[in-house]
């Protein structure tokens, strides 16, 4: 046990949304400056208080609102953002931070670490959803272009994406007035300008300009325990069937794999992930089914992972070594799927394509393809040889202790707390609903 480099011990909080793809980055982030001697609590969802404590880190709930028009009392996604930060502000005044560091999705522990005068970075858990005019737009799937016509395309398709972020620094600027906080003219004021943590492969991310403050750690990666499950026997490369935990109910990938799988020569390891399939899954001779898989224990044992792209498991992947096909269901998955295709270390299935004939055509791709499945375990090696925990401790080590740390917007031109909470009792937002969700943070 260390407190960081100059041996001083940091009081640290931690704030993420609570689904897995975000929290368990945090999580691993946690356990890593735990490791350097710092005293950190995580603020999330409380799903996860158990395993947030079993790491030896402290907990803390997150408020949780719920939004839009689900239930009796929706809120507002910026309203929920005013209650949230506000119902923070008691736990930074209570835990003095001398630093905070909060998921790209969880705006309210910034915003009290703002209020609070506390030194705030951002941790995004997956490739930078941000980048340069002709990249192409974010989460559409779509490879980087090579021509320059192709980079002209997307300059021309990424102005409505700049008008959508006008409105968005104009909305947030409006909750930021509403706490006593001072405009942002820049968009994405989301996202730390002081330290932004990317947890993902430099390998993942296109040739960019990256802005001051922005570091590419690797990926964050932690995982609830689980029991070891035996694969098929033999000797066959085995492959790891690994669909998502919250995207296609019918388990459409997992089906597809074990029927395009059934005669192929290699073994097939395939979760359900404890989501019951609606109806019976085929089960060859070459195939076992589980319902939970260590990650972290059986890839390195797989020469190939068939996934849905979402960034916790691709990484995982990856990280061991392995290549990927990836057969995207929603959201960035999309975009991590291209972005794993673009670094030559998998193959992309879109999802019209999914069908068992062309998941075995993937496999066989991957598989056969020396240059692919050397440059998933390049991945590996840089894995290996690269500890993201503790680089992006030492960036947060840097930031608590550089002597303009702390945020002169929080201490001279904001509202104090107390002022900010005055000002909302003059001009309050709706009233927080009764119900607790999972769909405010």
């Amino acid at each position: 046990m260390r407190a960081g480099d100059r041996g001083v011990a940091l009081r640290i909080l931690l704030g993420a949304f609570g689904d897995p793809g975000h929290a368990f980055p945090m999580i691993a982030l946690g356990r890593a400056l735990a490791d350097r001697g710092h005293e950190v609590t995580l603020q999330t969802w409380t799903r996860w208080k158990e395993h947030v404590l079993a790491e030896q880190l402290a907990f803390a709930p997150a408020p949780e609102y719920q939004v839009f028009p689900t239930g009796p009392e929706p809120l507002d996604f910026y309203e929920a953002i005013v209650h949230a930060a506000l119902d923070t502000v008691p736990l930074v005044q209570r835990l003095k931070p001398h630093v905070v560091v909060a998921d790209i999705l969880t705006l309210a522990p910034a915003l009290a670490a703002e209020l609070g005068g506390v030194p705030c970075a951002t941790l995004i858990p997956h490739v930078h959803p941000h980048g340069e005019p002709h990249f192409p737009v974010y989460s559409l799937g779509a490879r980087m272009p090579r021509t320059r016509l192709g980079r002209s395309f997307w300059r021309v398709a990424q102005a409505p994406v700049a008008r959508g972020l006008q409105q968005g620094r104009a909305d947030l600027n409006r909750t930021r007035a509403r706490l006593g906080l001072p405009p942002h003219a820049h968009v994405h004021g989301g996202i730390s300008r002081q330290l932004a943590l990317v947890g993902t492969f430099p390998q993942l991310e296109y040739p960019r300009a990256w802005t001051e403050g922005a570091h590419v750690v690797g990926p964050l990666m932690w995982e609830p325990p689980a029991r070891d499950v035996e694969p098929p026997p033999g000797q066959e490369p085995l492959v790891l069937v690994a669909p998502s935990t919250a995207q296609d109910p019918k388990h459409r990938l997992l089906s597809a794999a074990l029927r395009g799988l059934a005669d192929a020569p290699v073994r097939v390891l395939a979760t359900w992930n404890r989501r019951l399939p609606p109806q019976p899954l085929p089960v060859p001779a070459n195939a076992r089914i589980v319902d939970w898989v260590s990650y972290s224990r059986t890839m390195p044992l797989c020469e190939l992972v068939i996934c849905h792209g979402g960034h916790g498991t691709l990484v995982r992947a990856l990280s061991s070594g392995c290549a990927v096909v990836a057969a995207p269901a929603a959201g960035d998955m999309n975009e991590n799927a291209a972005r794993v295709a673009w670094a030559g270390a998998g193959v992309r299935v879109p999802r019209r394509f999914l069908t068992p004939r062309v998941i075995r055509l993937a496999v066989e791709q991957a598989l056969g393809d020396g240059a692919m499945r050397l440059r998933a375990r390049e991945l590996g090696a840089w894995a290996a040889a690269h500890d993201a925990g503790a680089t992006a401790a030492e960036l947060i080590e840097a930031l608590a202790s550089a002597p303009t740390a702390a945020l002169t917007p929080g201490r001279e031109s904001a509202q104090s707390p107390a002022r900010a909470s005055a000002r909302m009792r003059a001009d309050p937002p709706a009233p927080p609903p009764s119900e607790r969700t999972r769909a405010g943070r």
